[in-house]
């Protein structure tokens, strides 16, 4: 099914963050972190990292909700019925629709409790190729609501989760708690029917960097998921901040101790027909340092648009504009 091929990748949907409860954003005061072009391409980096993998931590919700007939009601998926449903590993001699869709996780489902929770508990395996995970994921939904109804909101508890990114061995660990709305309700296995399902996700987590370093990110956006050709996910920022930006996606402290916020200049393209890639989309990052730079998705190596890739790497250019009118220009892969 091509719902739930959507699940087997992890997405990088290089656009949101996450963090640390911030009322409302500001570039206003100045950080106290060095600043330079290098700094901006590390926080650059950072942003596709943590962004990719809060997509996938929401992919990986989305999976675990649609599979279970208790939290995604009518149209869901399950393999087993009972107070207590283990998916993701083969359970006395189980397999099915959810057998391995996420493949470095175990995932228990508590359909009794009030509230309704699903438990995900990632086991390091690097059954993808590009990362590992350890840690837990704690789904908290009303008794009483299923992912299917317009509205439905789920509360989402990241628990020491550290993933390493197996390239060069950079590792992140975040805590802390989000919140996603399916705002019209419907399934995505409906998708092609319904023409237009939408998303909104809101949160705050602790982002601690394997330099020991700990910082507070927060993300407010909003996914539109339609089809042509295959599922395409739309991504946006949703949050206003004081300056009067309406589609910033998230803001907070970079590893350096400068604050910034990071707009959805362009919107974040992903494509079923391009194995679920991040196929096109911008981010403006702001800083308090009075620092920006423009990250552009889906390129080639030289730093043109492309088409996709197949199993080939795209890649993202950062262009960094100093505070003097200098600029600098880095593509990195992703």
């Amino acid at each position: 099914m091509k719902t739930i091929n959507l699940f087997r990748t992890g997405l990088l949907t290089a656009c949101v963050a996450m963090v640390f409860a911030c009322n409302k954003s500001s570039m206003n005061n100045a950080g106290n972190g060095t600043t330079s072009s290098d700094d901006m391409q590390v926080q650059a980096d950072d942003q596709a990292q943590i962004s990719s993998e809060d997509e996938a931590i929401t992919n990986d919700v989305n999976t675990a909700l649609y599979n279970q007939v208790s939290t995604a009601g009518t149209g869901g998926a399950t393999v087993e019925t009972g107070t207590t449903t283990v998916m993701g590993t083969e359970v006395n001699g189980l397999t099915g629709p959810i057998h391995g869709l996420i493949c470095d996780a175990t995932v228990v489902v508590n359909d009794t409790s009030n509230p309704k929770t699903i438990t995900i508990t990632y086991d390091g395996t690097n059954c993808r190729g590009n990362r590992t995970r350890v840690g837990v994921i704690v789904i908290s939904m009303p008794a009483g609501e299923h992912w299917s109804d317009a509205g439905a909101t789920v509360t989402i508890s990241i628990q020491n989760l550290k993933i390493t990114r197996i390239r060069d061995n950079k590792s992140i660990t975040l805590n802390g708690t989000k919140t996603i709305t399916n705002v019209t309700g419907g399934l995505l296995t409906h998708l092609s029917s319904l023409g237009t399902i939408t998303h909104t996700i809101n949160g705050s987590l602790s982002i601690t960097f394997d330099s020991g370093k700990q910082r507070s990110w927060s993300v407010s956006k909003q996914r539109v998921f339609t089809y042509d050709n295959g599922i395409v996910i739309t991504t946006t920022g949703t949050h206003t901040d004081s300056l009067g930006n309406s589609n910033v996606a998230e803001w907070g402290t970079n590893r350096s101790g400068v604050q910034f916020e990071s707009l959805i200049s362009a919107p974040k393209v992903i494509r079923q027909d391009c194995d679920f890639r991040l196929t096109s989309g911008q981010n403006t990052i702001v800083r308090s340092d009075n620092f920006t730079s423009v990250i552009t998705y889906g390129l080639d190596a030289n730093g043109d648009p492309t088409s996709c890739p197949g199993t080939g790497t795209y890649y993202f250019k950062v262009v960094v504009t100093t505070p003097g009118g200098l600029v600098y220009t880095k593509i990195l892969p992703y």
